[in-house]
């Protein structure tokens, strides 16, 4: 199922900067982050009431809520970037170094150690250390 939410996030991501530049082209990138952050809110805790969870709130735990805390203001922070970037700049040139970041940096910070029992980031972390691990020991073997 996962998958299929990863998908959808590349859909609509790629979605957002095509309306975000288009949005932008007469409006204040910052006023712009501003509405489109009071859309995000609204349509946030819309689901999560559709979907029940709203009583899970005295359940998360403090390191929880600081790094989801962390995470809001870099992605606040990521918004006012990049609509900046997409109201000065050229939406096919912005784009690509945002995917690039998005996905090569936080796979450097994280270096695998994320660990979701639903997630096989580790198992192919693993699996791919131990083939490039093989690969040495023949390389070695063979010199």
């Amino acid at each position: 199922m996962w998958i299929l939410y990863a998908f959808g996030s590349a859909l609509f991501a790629g979605a957002t900067s095509i309306l975000a530049k288009i949005g932008i082209e007469e409006v204040d990138s910052h006023l712009a982050t501003a509405l489109r952050t009071i859309v995000v809110l609204v349509f946030s805790w819309l689901m999560v009431f559709i979907v029940g969870s709203q009583n899970q709130l005295t359940a998360i735990s403090i390191k929880s809520y600081v790094f989801l805390i962390l995470s809001g203001m870099a992605t606040g922070a990521s918004w006012l970037c990049y609509f900046k970037a997409l109201q000065l700049g050229d939406v096919n040139k912005v784009v690509p170094i945002d995917n690039y970041f998005n996905n090569d940096i936080g796979i450097c910070f994280l270096k695998g150690r994320y660990n979701n029992t639903n997630d096989k980031w580790n198992d192919s972390n693993r699996d791919r250390n131990i083939s490039n691990d093989s690969k040495e020991r023949r390389r070695a073997k063979a010199s």
